[in-house]
């Protein structure tokens, strides 16, 4: 591992850290407020990095949802880190072994991947394993700083505090939502969704597991059949 694309890497990954730390401190305040323990909450995210499955995952522990619900709810939100992690293998350098892939597939993250997709040249373990160090050092030590600043403080807060996630995922989903009709309309078929398992008599009683896994999967395949990309058009 070279110092010199190590240091370039943090240096590239710095902005991606800070950021990581606002969001994943709402995570640990949320997490302390559902009854997990700010350490706990603070492994959480040390052992899987993902902001959209923690917060999932976290609603289906304290809904007591079964193992399975959990794994395959985990599945369906993460499934994009598979495509992400395969589009990243082609740039990996030659020299790059199996040890070097498993620790660059468990720091890809969403913005991480996009920082080394602009890379120009091939990547190597030491310039991904500087690239990943700040931001996972940034969601696990933001998840701590939330769950200790969340143990003290009053409930409104904390409550509030927990409010931070939906805020980001509005501030994400709106404005590709207004520029463009097909993220649009998925967004609307995944709130009604969501809201005939939370009113209608017969859905609301399934379990938050399967009723995110439906709406996830239902939308993505409705959209993908009323708006399909063609493959000249998906080519960089």
């Amino acid at each position: 591992m070279t110092s010199k694309s190590f240091a370039r890497g943090v240096r590239r990954g710095l902005p991606v850290g800070v950021g990581y730390f606002s969001v994943s401190f709402g995570f640990g305040a949320m997490a302390v407020s559902q009854g997990i323990r700010a350490l706990d909450a603070a492994l959480i995210s040390l052992t899987n990095l993902t902001s959209a499955g923690q917060f999932a995952g976290l609603t289906l522990i304290v809904a007591a949802a079964s193992l399975w619900e959990i794994v395959l709810t985990q599945i369906v939100i993460n499934s994009r880190y598979s495509l992400m992690s395969l589009a990243l293998s082609q740039r990996l350098g030659k020299n790059v072994g199996i040890p070097g892939r498993l620790a660059i597939a468990f720091v890809n993250t969403d913005e991480i991947f996009a920082l080394a997709m602009a890379e120009k040249e091939p990547l190597s373990t030491s310039f991904m394993m500087g690239l990943g160090s700040l931001p996972v050092l940034g969601w696990t030590s933001g998840t701590l700083f939330g769950a200790l600043a969340g143990s003290v403080l009053p409930g409104n807060i904390r409550t509030a505090l927990g409010v931070m996630l939906y805020g980001m995922f509005i501030a994400i989903v709106v404005p590709p939502a207004k520029q463009e009709k097909p993220v649009r309309i998925t967004v609307i078929l995944a709130m009604v969704l969501s809201c005939l398992f939370a009113w209608a008599p017969v859905l609301k009683t399934v379990s938050p597991g399967v009723a995110i896994v439906v709406c996830t999967v239902a939308a993505a395949a409705v959209c993908a059949w009323l708006f399909p990309i063609r493959e000249e058009e998906g080519q960089v």
